[in-house]
């Protein structure tokens, strides 16, 4: 049910997923999802975590293998990284929980990305930003190979 809900709320953010929607794509009672998360909130945080969990520790993971500058962009931006991206645009403003997630996960990535590629933890987060700005234009494989081509390898 976490999982769907991760899914829901990937796909439209928090704002755009009402409890009458929850109740229907999880096949929960409005009752039992009350009384199981507390809250719609409570379901979102829960759902969170779980796609950081699931989706961006395993990308850390994935990062030590990356060899230089473009193998770690072709990671990123292929990653499932929906509800990360939406979370930091729409709820993290708005909610100190969600920001402190959804900072720790951001410097995690780039933390890998700087113990994999030998670089300083700014050249790091500009590569996660640049990663997930190929994302956010919505045009990963397009854009990102076009970037991920032209980049020299950082040895």
């Amino acid at each position: 049910m976490v999982r769907a809900a991760v899914g829901l709320f990937g796909g439209r953010a928090y704002d755009g997923v009402s409890i009458d929607d929850l109740v229907a794509h999880l096949g929960v009672h409005r009752n039992s999802l009350y009384k199981t998360f507390g809250s719609k909130r409570g379901l979102y945080l829960i759902a969170l975590r779980r796609h950081l969990a699931d989706d961006v520790r395993p990308l850390t993971e994935a990062l030590a293998s990356a060899s230089d500058a473009a193998a770690a962009l072709r990671l990123v931006t292929s990653a499932d990284l929906g509800l990360l991206l939406l979370a930091a645009v729409e709820r993290a403003p708005a909610d100190e929980e969600v920001a402190a997630e959804v900072a720790a996960a951001l410097a995690a990535v780039d933390q890998a990305i700087a113990d994999a590629l030998g670089v300083s933890i700014a050249l790091a987060a500009a590569l996660t930003a640049a990663a997930l700005g190929i994302r956010l234009r919505g045009n990963p494989g397009g854009v990102g190979d076009a970037l991920t081509q032209r980049l020299d390898p950082l040895d």
